[in-house]
């Protein structure tokens, strides 16, 4: 289990840099997903504009804190997150295989800061983990395109050939 995003896990943090800049709401890139994250959160153009000059994502995490926010971010602020996630490590191919290289270790963003819905708490091992999940969730979207095809999900089978199909969840149970 990787129990925090540091040392030789660091690059899993949103704080980690991207040599291919991710790319956020309006169009903006960044290099960061923190940046494209916090940049996400503003209901206005010119407030997101605003993250591209910041040199570090502490600052963006600062200045998101004082932003107007979008009306529906409670709302979409988990799809956000896994869309930026997902460009992280689809465009960064270095990104790609350290995370792949994680395996199937359950991925924990522990923190001491007190953050239960993005992480855990490791003082009080609380926590959502959302951010550990869709982590998880994108490492197994990309070892299923590692194959060069897509591997269509239960749903998709079922619609496709009946309720009685034998499904075969990846390559493994060939």
């Amino acid at each position: 289990m990787v129990m925090e995003f540091q040392g030789e896990y660091r690059f899993l943090s949103n704080f980690w840099g991207c040599e291919h800049p991710v790319e956020g709401e309006f169009g903006l890139r960044f290099n960061t997903v923190e940046h494209a994250y916090q940049a996400a959160k503003c209901e206005y153009q010119e407030d997101a504009e605003k993250f591209q000059s910041l040199s570090s994502p502490g600052e963006a995490k600062r200045l998101g804190r004082q932003v107007k926010i979008r009306p529906d971010w409670e709302e979409i602020k988990l799809q956000v997150m896994e869309e930026l996630v997902r460009d992280k490590f689809s465009f960064n191919p270095e990104l790609k295989e350290k995370l792949l290289a994680t395996g199937d270790q359950e991925l924990q963003e522990g923190n001491r800061w007190g953050d239960t819905f993005w992480g855990v708490d490791l003082r009080t091992g609380r926590g959502e983990n959302h951010l550990g999940r869709i982590l998880m969730k994108v490492r197994g979207e990309l070892r299923r395109s590692r194959w060069n095809f897509d591997i269509p999900s239960e749903e998709e089978l079922e619609a496709q050939f009946g309720p009685d199909c034998d499904v075969h969840e990846g390559p493994e149970d060939f």
